[in-house]
């Protein structure tokens, strides 16, 4: 746990919010000047607190206009298991996050976007329900983000 002081807070606030803000108006939007504002965000990106920059899309305007949550159960629940679905996932475009949760019937949840229906069982029946290990399936289709 690091200790971070009100500062740190804003900046990662800030950075949150509006990644592309140059320093400069970093250091005014917190109340800090440039210089110690730079070594804090510095300071911030090697703890590993900041883990990276990002540029968020409209999904719409790519033509991604169905999104899905897609609950997977596995056969097994062994390492080595895990780590050959997460394999197999995390190469698919379509899946934005892949989750291993607890408290369901389901040991992953995926998030996915597609064009659309036809895109959507593409992916299904011919990509997810072939990973080894994979027994079932549940799909919940989002209406509104």
């Amino acid at each position: 746990m690091h200790n971070l002081d009100k500062f740190d807070l804003a900046i990662l606030d800030e950075l949150q919010r509006h990644g592309r803000l140059t320093n400069q108006e970093l250091a005014e939007r917190i109340g800090l000047s440039p210089s110690p504002c730079l070594r804090r965000v510095k300071a911030l990106e090697d703890a590993g607190i900041i883990t990276g920059y990002q540029a968020l899309v409209d999904r719409e305007k790519l033509g991604l206009s169905l999104m899905a949550l897609i609950h997977i159960s596995l056969d097994k629940h062994t390492p080595e298991r895990f780590e050959h679905f997460e394999n197999h996932v995390k190469v698919l475009p379509e899946v934005l996050e892949c989750l291993l949760i607890t408290g369901h019937s389901a040991d992953y949840q995926l998030k996915v976007v597609v064009k659309d229906m036809h895109a959507y069982q593409e992916l299904l029946l011919h990509r997810i329900t072939r990973i080894q290990g994979v027994t079932g399936v549940h799909s919940s289709f989002v209406l509104r983000h």
